[in-house]
């Protein structure tokens, strides 16, 4: 019996280059602010599109003919990590939690900076749906996927042992070992266009699907059917 179904947030809810060009609006905005230099946003989205996941930052200043310095990179980083994000939920995300809120214990799991994790679940409301929110940067250094520790708070919060838990994520290079080895059933989304996309799954990946339409049926459920009531109790 299924008690307890677990997301990740980037790219599995949404598209996490939607955010980063969201933040890059924002970091664009200011430095038209502090040195009234237009382009950075195009610049910025430029590089990543091309592949760039480092220095980007540095690279669109410089392209722009403007030195990086370091107090002025840090003061773009934080504008892009405190930003109000541009965000929606994907469609087929919205029906899934939709679907499956009230039937089971909701919860997420997720990696990466805490002032940017906790704006895309605000800017995403997952509060509509989601019961526990774990975010792994608020438990100290060293406890990121694929640390356990997340996913035995959850199994705590939601009172649901792993073999009655479900996680459900898009990076297969550590989403997918920690809730593994507690017996957790694992669903890996691979979405087109998503950052992870184009890296196999390995064997901690239990279904592979290109979107959460399917979640249901992947977790072997018929809508209505099959999953224990919230908090972890069978309904």
């Amino acid at each position: 019996m299924l008690s307890c179904v677990v997301f990740d947030i980037d790219d599995t809810l949404y598209l996490e280059s939607d955010y980063v060009r969201s933040g890059f609006r924002a970091a664009g905005m200011r430095v038209v602010e502090l040195l009234e230099k237009d382009g950075f946003a195009a610049e910025a989205w430029s590089l990543f599109l091309a592949g760039g996941r480092e220095k980007i930052f540095d690279g669109a200043l410089r392209r722009l003919g403007i030195a990086p310095e370091a107090g002025l990179v840090a003061d773009l980083v934080s504008t892009y990590r405190s930003h109000r994000p541009d965000i929606r939920l994907l469609p087929d995300a919205e029906a899934c939690l939709a679907s499956l809120a009230g039937r089971a214990h909701l919860a997420v799991v997720s990696d990466g900076p805490l002032e940017s994790q906790t704006a895309k679940a605000r800017a995403l409301r997952l509060d509509r749906w989601i019961s526990t929110f774990v975010y792994t940067a608020a438990l100290g250094d060293g406890f990121g996927k694929p640390h356990p520790r997340a996913f035995e708070i959850v199994e705590f919060d939601a009172a649901c042992p792993g073999p009655e838990c479900s996680y459900v994520a898009d990076n297969p290079s550590k989403d997918f070992a920690g809730p593994g080895k507690r017996g957790w059933t694992t669903v890996r989304v691979r979405r087109p266009g998503g950052l992870h996309w184009g890296v196999a799954s390995g064997r901690d990946v239990g279904k592979e699907l290109a979107d959460l339409s399917g979640l249901v049926a992947a977790l072997g459920l018929e809508p209505g059917d099959g999953l224990a009531s919230p908090g972890g109790r069978p309904g």
